[in-house]
């Protein structure tokens, strides 16, 4: 097919994803280490036993268990009643948000195109394995969302979302997590993806995500000059999103104060995490999303 012919939905989504990354990303599908209980059955296997066609394996019989179930070639060579039990093929939903305040619109590369094919690259694989995907950009609380997403053939949706979300406005990060749990039904897996660079803190916002029927992945996006700035002399900082200012004289001392703040807050963040059974991931916008998505989200176990 010549580039003149190619779909929308390829031309648009390669403005993310290049092929290359997508056919790798075919062979991936989002994993959780819960048990899950969707609305819907899926296509996909979960850790709940149930009733499919594909055997498990096997229990011994407790009073009021299904006699339909009862493993009667085990019976008669231990006369013992054991159950056959079975892999249910479940739902999963996966939701993504993702900043598009004004501060992820800084960075060399820009914080918020990284976030967009991170984004696009986990609502892809979502997508082309059937399951039930969420996405939303927040800002100054919900900014964009597309509830509810199946199937390959919103994979052009997905991208027309993100490319046409701006990173603009201030941050209102517990305002978003308050509408979005809201209204946010069934069970499945929450990413959140952010700099996570609020004046309000992470933690009031965080706490609204974390559920007994959703699993949680915490990915902090940075630039490489937040991680180790630069800078130098006297300078006038400006804040991108409310225009706070503040004059200060940039020393090697006030560098090195600067970065172990950083670390502790990042720090801050995965305790936070690891306290409450969730995944974080510190990134920056310099690392390739093939690597983030193919090394990390595997090691981790989001991706498998």
């Amino acid at each position: 097919m010549s580039a003149q012919a190619m779909p929308t939905r390829e031309r648009r989504l390669t403005d993310l994803l290049d092929s290359r990354f997508m056919a790798r990303l075919d062979s991936l599908d989002i994993q959780s280490r819960k048990v899950l209980r969707g609305r819907l059955k899926g296509e996909r296997r979960s850790k709940r036993r149930g009733q499919s066609v594909e055997f498990a394996d096997h229990r011994q019989y407790a009073h009021g268990d299904d006699v339909r179930f009862l493993d009667w070639n085990i019976y008669g060579r231990l006369d013992q009643l054991f159950l056959k039990l079975f892999l249910e093929e479940q739902d999963l939903s996966l939701h993504i948000l993702v900043d598009s305040s004004a501060s992820v619109a800084m960075g060399d590369p820009p914080k918020d195109l990284a976030l967009k094919r991170l984004a696009a690259a986990l609502a892809y694989v979502g997508l082309v394995n059937n399951n039930r995907v969420s996405l939303c950009t927040f800002a100054d609380g919900l900014a964009g969302q597309m509830r509810h997403m199946r199937g390959r053939n919103c994979v052009n949706e997905m991208a027309e979302m993100l490319l046409a979300a701006k990173a603009e406005g201030l941050s209102h990060f517990e305002k978003a997590c308050r509408q979005w749990t809201a209204t946010r039904m069934g069970s499945g897996v929450t990413v959140v993806m952010s700099d996570f660079l609020f004046k309000e803190g992470f933690e009031t916002g965080l706490k609204r995500l974390v559920s007994d029927r959703f699993e949680l992945c915490v990915i902090q996006m940075l630039s490489p000059e937040e991680r180790k700035p630069s800078l130098g002399g006297d300078l006038r900082l400006v804040d991108v999103e409310d225009a706070d200012a503040a004059e200060v004289t940039v020393t090697r001392a006030l560098l090195e104060h600067y970065q172990r703040n950083l670390a502790a807050y990042c720090n801050g963040i995965k305790d936070f995490c690891t306290r409450r059974g969730a995944t974080y991931v510190l990134t920056d916008s310099a690392q390739s999303v093939e690597r983030l998505v193919l090394d990390q989200l595997r090691r981790c176990r989001l991706l498998g």
